[in-house]
């Protein structure tokens, strides 16, 4: 092909794609086939993306490739001002001793010395106990260890019968510790490590774990623990704020979908953040249903006689319930974003508007250093907040009434979503604790798509269940400060538990739980 020529065009059917996959599979490995199948349907996402007439340079980089940033500096250049001149204090990069709560406490008393002995330096004074001097040592050992036990038998030359050493209580009745089930969630589900290399370092390290073994590891546990996962829903549904958002996913059982009645061929993963009474429950689901209808469901174990939650999401009308009544907030960031896209084309337009949400963070910042109450920080809105947003909307208006930007342009785009979404955009200077954007979701989601990209995908419906199940118990342990290994560890030891007392075994209480039963 000459440099002047353009490449041809293909257009492929669902249909016409399965017939040439059918077709390849015949006469390559299988291995290849699903190669030539995934290139294929790249090909179709890609091709369909540029089809669309508001995809810009900018935002096909980012689907491709990610975000690195979309700070005003980085957008803008030079046209972009600091807010503030104030720099944060650089530090050495090194942690302190205290900072590893997870460490080995040893305890080293003073060879000679006790509080209120005479000091050996002086004859009249008396020592007291100070803080201790903390020297921290790491080591490395293997993700998962393994003891074997071997237990003498003598036999009787005579008569045959057997004598046999009694195993230790520490050897345990399971082969399998319940830490080992622990240990393997946390990595996949919490750290996005796939089975199959778990499996190829623990055989270099002389501990063989199939994958198959750490799925059904995994699965038991998820079964054991299942009811704590249903009484973080209950308490979800009953939330004052939830934020929602979801990302594709892929399940191979559910990849034929030519008997669904409504059309739809992808799946996704929906993630749910619920503000309970201060607290923050995360919630994934997987599926093929899109983020609203799973936050419907998830409405519909709500207490009658509740007020309408507050819902937070991006301007997609599939992120909302169809069923239950929501105070819906939109994200300031999506819109933001919009004008992101296009700032290489428009600067001088999205230097305004970049600059004017740059204040309105900075507000938000400004509350959060002061500690304001939701009421306090309301009221700080509408002082300092409301100016600014009232001259942005009075610009994004001249923009279209006054016709300085073309409406199909993408910096036309982004305006009409910014006014089409205007009221749900500024509830923050109207509800008590409305937040500004979803980006605690969309932060919680990159869970999902961590494990997307190591794993690629699930299986079947089961394994997406359990995946859910554990991402959701180890990210609301995060947001509650807790030890995710710890947690899980204690739900296993007190299984027969859950069922009757679920309430007393959640993540930010459980603790206390444990105390009860061993004051020790």
């Amino acid at each position: 092909m000459s440099e002047a020529s353009s490449p041809t065009t293909l257009s492929l059917s669902s249909e016409e794609l399965k017939a040439l996959v059918a077709r390849v599979r015949q006469e390559v490995s299988e291995s290849d086939a699903r190669l030539i199948e995934t290139l294929a349907e790249n090909y179709q996402w890609f091709t369909s993306v540029l089809a669309q007439k508001n995809t810009s340079l900018g935002r096909l980089r980012r689907m491709l490739f990610g975000a690195p940033t979309e700070k005003s500096e980085r957008v803008l250049g030079n046209a972009a001002k600091p807010s503030s001149n104030t720099k944060a204090k650089k530090g050495h990069g090194r942690r302190a001793a205290r900072d590893y709560p997870g460490a080995r406490v040893v305890k080293v008393p003073h060879e000679n010395l006790q509080a209120g002995d005479p000091c050996p330096a002086c004859p009249k004074g008396r020592l007291s106990l100070k803080a201790p001097r903390m020297i921290l040592r790491i080591q490395a050992q293997p993700i998962l260890a393994a003891t074997r036990y071997e237990m003498e038998k003598f036999r009787c030359n005579l008569c045959g019968k057997i004598f046999g050493a009694q195993a230790p209580e520490e050897a345990g009745t399971t082969k399998y510790d319940r830490s080992v089930a622990t240990m393997l969630v946390v990595l996949r589900y919490g750290i996005g490590l796939p089975n199959y290399r778990l499996e190829k370092l623990q055989h270099d390290l002389g501990v063989p774990l199939a994958a198959s073994t750490q799925w059904e590891l995994s699965a038991r546990c998820a079964g054991d623990i299942g009811p704590l996962y249903r009484c973080l829903l209950h308490h979800a549904a009953q939330a004052e704020l939830l934020y929602n958002d979801d990302t594709t996913m892929r399940v191979l059982s559910l990849r034929d979908r030519s008997g669904d009645p409504t059309g739809r061929s992808g799946t996704f993963t929906t993630g749910v953040v619920a503000q309970v009474q201060g607290r923050r429950i995360a919630l994934f689901f997987t599926g093929t249903q899109h983020a609203g209808e799973n936050l419907n469901q998830l409405l519909q174990k709500r207490l009658a006689g509740l007020p309408p939650p507050m819902q937070m999401c991006d301007g997609l009308s599939r992120n909302q319930p169809k069923e239950h009544e929501t105070l819906l907030l939109n994200c300031l960031i999506h819109g933001r974003r919009n004008f992101v896209d296009v700032a290489p084309h428009f600067p001088d337009q999205c230097a305004f508007l970049l600059e004017s949400l740059r204040h309105v963070y900075h507000h938000d910042a400004q509350a959060r250093e002061k500690h304001l109450n939701a009421a306090q920080r309301l009221k700080f809105h509408q002082t300092h907040s409301a100016p600014v947003m009232h001259r942005l909307k009075e610009w994004l208006d001249e923009q279209i009434q006054e016709k300085k930007c073309e409406p199909n342009s993408g910096l036309g785009g982004a305006v009409q979503y910014m006014l089409k979404r205007w009221v749900a955009l500024t509830r923050f200077l109207e509800i008590h604790g409305a937040p500004l954007d979803n980006n605690i979701c969309e932060r919680m989601l990159k869970r999902a798509i961590l494990h997307r990209k190591n794993s690629m995908f699930y299986n079947t419906q089961k394994g997406a269940d359990v995946g859910d199940l554990f991402m959701s118990l180890i990210h609301t342990c995060r947001f509650s400060g807790v030890d995710p290994f710890h947690y899980l560890n204690a739900l296993q030891d007190h299984a027969p538990q859950l069922e009757s007392d679920t309430d007393r075994w959640l993540p930010w209480n459980y603790l206390d739980t444990l105390r009860s039963l061993d004051p020790r």
